[in-house]
């Protein structure tokens, strides 16, 4: 017991000797040799300003600098707004606003694709522009702008006061009856030419319509009803519909202006209707020869001219025309063109649909069957009704060649309102 313990005291000794003689070394290490190769004392500590100043600069590694540091700033610079691409990256590396700068101000890069199957393929933002209604930006900005700002809450006002309208003359005045009583005696007012063409007509605008609603607004009213899946799918196939649609309102519309444009020719009796309001305010209805000076307006005004301007602006937008180019600045303003066009049309075509099923007795039926009775025709059409009784037309215009034309065929079966 007793050598073990005499053991373990010599190498804590042993131990504590070794430590010692390590610190006293490490210190003359650390010194550098003189030139006779003795080594000379360490100098003493300096004061900590003095070390700061002596330490020598770091090299190497990375390094990060604030870059309002930067002495001089490259915007000092007066060509700074003028700089290239490259010429910038040299001051202030990784700022690419020069390059943003020119694709947002249009310049189209190189592009090998073809510009007529890609007249934008190299373009990225449009230019600038002020579409009416836009503040100046770019111009995918601007129509956005237009048919959000304006196109979009201005057009369902219109809807929506035009229909609000409609219905409160109805409720207030009621449907245009006929006051004389009816003979039983037929006079033929549409052949079956003219209602297939009107009819054809009628249904194509309603599908382009309600299709063109379900589009424009649907967002608001529908796809919170209908979530998103199906609201998608909806749009999907309306859209498709009214891409295929418009082609046939096209044709049959050209059918309504050349079957109908003559018996819509204006005549002075038509300004005696308007200064009365035709009548629909109370008092006897002006006289009127086939087609009222309402009738007219509409043919005119919503078939004809702002007819005209929705197929012009469809067929581009399907791009239908040939000769154009179709870039996206073209399609922006034939769309804008093309809503607005078809708002106002549809607001007209709305009071037409009202006058023809609701807002007077007989009027529907006349399209429907042909056919109108002589007490209908006096009172709402008198002029017209004076030239079938004067013989300047036929009351019967749809029979076969040959037959013998009766004046006024009818039976009494027939005579229910018309």
């Amino acid at each position: 017991m007793s050598v073990t313990i005499r053991t373990r005291h010599a190498f804590h000794a042993l131990l504590a000797t070794a430590l010692l003689g390590w610190a006293a070394v490490a210190p003359a290490q650390e010194a550098k040799p003189a030139a006779s190769g003795t080594v000379t004392a360490a100098p003493a500590p300096a004061s900590p300003a003095a070390a700061t100043a002596a330490a020598p600069k770091a090299e190497g590694g990375i390094r990060s600098q604030n870059i309002f540091d930067v002495k001089p700033e490259a915007s000092a610079d007066p060509n700074y707004l003028n700089q290239t691409n490259g010429e910038r990256n040299k001051v202030q590396p990784g700022n690419n606003a020069p390059m943003w700068r020119q694709v947002s101000g249009g310049v189209t890069g190189y592009s090998s694709l073809p510009v007529s199957q890609a007249p934008e393929a190299g373009n990225l933002i449009q230019r600038f522009v002020q579409y009416p209604g836009s503040r100046f930006t770019n111009a995918g900005e601007a129509w956005r702008q237009v048919r959000n700002d304006w196109i979009i809450p201005y057009g369902a006002a219109l809807l929506f006061v035009t229909l609000l309208a409609l219905a409160i003359f109805y409720f207030t005045r009621g449907p245009i009856r006929l006051h004389g009583t009816e003979t039983g005696r037929k006079i033929e007012r549409f052949t079956p030419f003219e209602r297939a063409t009107h009819w054809s007509n009628a249904l194509a605008f309603v599908t382009l319509a309600i299709s063109g609603i379900v589009m424009a607004f649907g967002k608001f009213f529908l796809l919170p009803v209908l979530g998103g899946t199906l609201f998608g799918w909806l749009a999907y196939v309306l859209k498709t519909v009214h891409n295929f649609v418009g082609p046939l309102f096209v044709v049959t519309t050209l059918f309504m202006i050349f079957t109908f444009i003559r018996s819509n020719w204006p005549s002075k009796d038509d300004f005696t209707w308007l200064r009365h309001g035709g009548g629909l305010f109370g008092g006897k209805e002006p006289a009127s020869h086939r087609f009222n000076a309402g009738e007219k307006a509409v043919f005119w005004g919503g078939v004809l001219f702002l007819g005209s301007i929705v197929i012009a602006s469809g067929l581009f937008l399907d791009k239908l025309l040939p000769g154009f180019v179709y870039t996206r600045g073209e399609m922006q303003v034939a769309h804008m063109v093309h809503a607005v066009a078809t708002l106002l049309m549809m607001a007209m075509i709305m009071g037409h649909i009202y006058i023809g099923t609701l807002g007077m007795d007989g009027a529907y039926k006349a399209m429907r069957e042909g056919y109108v009775d002589e007490a209908w025709a006096r009172e709402h059409h008198k002029l017209w009704y004076d030239d079938i009784q004067a013989g300047k037309i036929p009351a019967q215009r749809s029979q076969p060649a040959g037959a013998p034309e009766p004046a006024r065929p009818a039976t009494a079966q027939q005579g229910t309102s018309a």
